[in-house]
């Protein structure tokens, strides 16, 4: 089998994790995943959610969406509600984030994720996830310097990708034409230490054994120690 970019089964697609992408918000990423690519950007904000007040308590949420032009034919904007599969990946990314993040020590702000998908070609939740980390801490360390949160609120890194069974063989950050012949597609969110936050898989029309998921989760876990190194990377590298 010939993937794109000339991989082999377990090698990720190349990725690209550019920080500092726009200038307004506290923390903003460029992150590219093969033709994939999703501009991740993170607001600080003193004060948190009216259910939230006076517990001490800080609060990360996410929203995502796909600009018009992202896929091959274009698709509406989402304006007065947005679609189910919207709404599930920014609750995703939301999790995701929250997992890696002491509450308290955070205080009683909020940072506010913003994932816009400029090109889709699959893995569009896994890049923003994995984006949305390096933004989320730039934000923090912007929070720091400006004297609004004492220490580092971030407990450990927060990485996600995709693997699947095509063609009977397990396939690690499935792009979009791998993605629609998968007969098993999974999503994976894990920290830095290896554990799971979020596994999501289907059998497409199809089931899968014992074995076939522990391999699938092998190759996940295999790319996400990979995106950490690459995210660790790109927080080391001065703007």
């Amino acid at each position: 089998m010939t993937r794109a970019h000339n991989r082999r089964a377990n090698e990720l697609r190349p990725v690209t994790i550019e920080r500092g992408y726009t200038k307004r918000a506290a923390g903003s990423v460029r992150i590219t995943c093969g033709d994939t690519i999703v501009l991740c950007t993170a607001c600080f904000e003193p004060g948190v959610p009216p259910w939230r007040k006076d517990q001490g308590l800080g609060w990360v949420t996410a929203e995502y969406d796909m600009l018009p032009s992202a896929t091959h034919t274009r698709r509406n904007r989402n304006r007065s509600k947005i679609d189910g599969r919207t709404q599930e990946i920014q609750r995703l990314i939301g999790r995701s984030l929250r997992s890696v993040v002491d509450m308290s020590a955070l205080g009683e702000n909020s940072i506010l994720i913003d994932c816009d998908v400029l090109q889709a070609d699959g893995g569009t939740r896994t890049a923003s996830i994995t984006g949305a980390y390096v933004a989320l801490c730039d934000a923090i360390r912007t929070a720091r310097r400006d004297k609004l949160v004492q220490g580092s609120p971030v407990r450990e890194p927060v990485a996600a990708v995709s693997v699947g069974v095509v063609k009977g063989r397990v396939l690690l950050d499935l792009d979009y034409s791998e993605d629609v012949a998968a007969a098993v597609d999974m999503n994976v969110v894990m920290t830095g230490g290896g554990r799971f936050i979020e596994v999501q898989g289907t059998g497409e029309e199809a089931t899968f054994s014992q074995s076939e998921l522990d391999r699938l989760l092998r190759a996940a876990k295999r790319g996400i120690k990979q995106l950490v190194t690459a995210q660790e990377k790109a927080l080391r590298r001065r703007q």
